[in-house]
């Protein structure tokens, strides 16, 4: 069953966090993600949104979106993703 990653980020350190960018995307592909969203400006319809930042991907499983999130390879890039920023990251299930 796929899964979905809410990622709701609030940046203060942008060149730091071009360093995670730059290495993200190829970790990223080789666990079968897809990038669904990506926006700096999300409308909020209803309710606060204060983040500058709000990601959303999906993998085919569970499973991979573990290894992806626990692979040394991400770790070793997220450390600037923490650095330069405070978030939210939340797994949700597909319903199929």
């Amino acid at each position: 069953m796929s899964v979905y990653l809410i990622a709701t980020i609030n940046i203060n350190d942008r060149d730091t966090y071009a360093r995670y960018e730059a290495g993200f995307m190829e970790i990223f592909s080789q666990y079968n993600g897809t990038m669904l969203a990506v926006d700096d400006n999300a409308r909020t319809m209803e309710g606060q949104w204060d983040y500058t930042r709000t990601v959303l991907v999906q993998f085919p499983s569970a499973a991979e979106a573990d290894a992806w999130f626990h692979s040394e390879a991400y770790q070793d890039i997220a450390r600037y993703r923490r650095e330069a920023s405070v978030g939210n990251i939340v797994m949700l299930n597909g319903l199929g």
